[in-house]
């Protein structure tokens, strides 16, 4: 009876399915990405990241354990070595299962699964992802209110400034105006002088003749 057994026993009997991930593991800790079912996928994530997990102590021990499940020396070797290095760092969650369409024989859902660390294009977009997003803490969040405050102040004091400016260098255009006016006034008022006097000059000569003409009369 199967009371109990939740997992998915892939139509294959206990020795069966265990022979068959342990070739798919080590396949996928060699080649670093296989293509099959989803099912199969699924199955062999949970195969397999537990000893992702051993790789990141390079014991003896966790050396014979990861061996007993891969029964492949080549796939240990590159499991410790290059595997275990890289992905030190991560708390779980090695393999990434991406969904490539149905099989045209019998319509079976297909789907890749891989390695996270080793994928090139995920790989740069994480590293620009974590440079671009910063880490925010509760008990911060109160100042970033105040310290936005001094930069409005900054602004207003900015904008007030270009407007005393413009309101100075208006003030100062119109003393120029002024100034010119003024210049111009003084230099009509000056002509209108010059000129004046010329008028009595053209008519004194013309006084004389005058008299000569009414002496002429009397004699």
């Amino acid at each position: 009876m199967r009371h109990g057994k939740k997992f998915n026993h892939l139509g294959r009997t206990a020795s069966h399915r265990a022979a068959m991930l342990s070739n798919m593991a080590s396949s996928l800790i060699i080649h670093k990405r296989i293509v099959t079912t989803v099912a199969k996928a699924k199955a062999l994530r949970v195969y397999v990241e537990p000893i992702i997990t051993r790789s990141k102590e390079a014991t003896t021990h966790n050396y014979r354990t990861a061996f007993s499940y891969l029964q492949d020396k080549v796939a240990v070797t590159e499991l410790f070595t290059v595997v275990g290095g890289k992905v030190a760092s991560r708390p779980g969650g090695y393999t990434r299962i991406l969904k490539t369409g149905n099989r045209a024989g019998d319509n079976a859902e297909m789907a890749m699964i891989e390695l996270v660390d080793f994928n090139e294009f995920f790989e740069g977009f994480n590293e620009d992802k974590k440079k671009s997003t910063t880490r925010r803490s509760r008990r911060g969040g109160a100042s970033t209110p105040k310290a936005a405050a001094p930069k409005a102040e900054v602004a207003e004091a900015v904008v007030v400034s270009t407007v005393i400016e413009d309101a100075v260098v208006e003030t100062v255009v119109a003393e120029e105006v002024v100034a010119e006016t003024f210049v111009e006034v003084a230099a009509e008022e000056v002509v209108a002088e010059e000129v004046a006097p010329e008028a009595p000059a053209d008519e004194t000569p013309e006084a004389p003749a005058a008299e000569e003409g009414s002496e002429e009369e009397t004699k």
